[in-house]
C-alpha cells in the first residue's frame, strides 16, 4: 500500500491550500483515510477522518475551516483548507485504517507528508 501527500506549501495567514492523497495498494473505498499533522516539537494530531462511507470527524481547531472529502473514482483523500493561520503551521500526512477512529494506532499505513508553512 502506497499513499502520496502532496500539495503543501507557503501561504499567508486567510489563504487556502488543498492537500491530496494518492492511494494505491488495495481498494481504498473500503478504508478510513484521515489527515494528520505534526508541528516541530508537538506531538502528531489528528486533524480530520473520513470513513468508507463518507462519514467526517475533525478536530475543534480546524472544525469549520477545513473539509475532507475523498473520490473513491480516483483513489484520492483531499483536504480542503482555508482561513488558514500560522498554528496550522505542520508537516501534514495521510493515513489508511480498516476502521473510522480518531486514534492514531488504528492507522495502518501513512504517507511521507507534506509541508504546510502559514506565515503571519
Amino acid at each position: 500500500v502506497q499513499l502520496q501527500a502532496s500539495g503543501g506549501g507557503l501561504v499567508q495567514a486567510g489563504g487556502s491550500l488543498r492537500l491530496s492523497c494518492a492511494a494505491s495498494g488495495r481498494t481504498f473505498s473500503n478504508y478510513a483515510m484521515g489527515w494528520f499533522r505534526q508541528a516541530p516539537g508537538k506531538e502528531r494530531e489528528l486533524v480530520a477522518t473520513i470513513s468508507s462511507g463518507g462519514s467526517t470527524y475533525y478536530a475543534d481547531s480546524v472544525k469549520g475551516r477545513f473539509t475532507i472529502s475523498r473520490d473513491n473514482n480516483k483513489n484520492t483523500l483531499y483536504l480542503q483548507m482555508s482561513s488558514l493561520r500560522p498554528e496550522d503551521t505542520a508537516i501534514y500526512y495521510c493515513a489508511s485504517s480498516s476502521k473510522f477512529t480518531v486514534n492514531s494506532q488504528r492507522y495502518d499505513y501513512w504517507g511521507q507528508g507534506t509541508q504546510v508553512t502559514v506565515s503571519s
